[in-house]
């Protein structure tokens, strides 16, 4: 499955920003970027799917660009989808870079 490589391109230079260390892992049929091993945010198809804490859903999924991440009939927990929309600046890739990296030491200290 083909996902957006500009997309991924400008994760990875976004990341570049951070003191935190990524790494890249193939997930979902797309690419996820990963912080000691927990998934923060990824790409699949033309859209992010960003790891949210439980607290942040109701809020985040009240935008009109995220959607709950549904791959078995069932939303999973934690992930949601942004579409392009959701993405289009710089700060607003930033934003959800920050969310999946929040998510991600949240369950390293729990």
């Amino acid at each position: 499955m083909a996902y957006n490589q500009e997309l991924v391109i400008r994760i990875q230079n976004a990341l570049r920003l951070f003191p935190e260390e990524f790494s890249e892992k193939k997930m979902f049929g797309g690419l996820s970027f990963l912080y000691l091993g927990k998934m923060t945010v990824g790409v699949i198809k033309d859209e992010m799917v960003v790891r949210v804490p439980s607290n942040k859903m109701d809020k985040e999924l009240s935008k009109p660009f995220t959607r709950p991440m549904n791959f078995t009939g069932k939303p999973m927990k934690e992930f949601v989808f942004v579409s392009e929309e959701g993405f289009q600046t710089e700060e607003q890739l930033q934003y959800w870079i920050e969310m999946g990296l929040e998510h991600a030491k949240s369950k390293l200290e729990s």
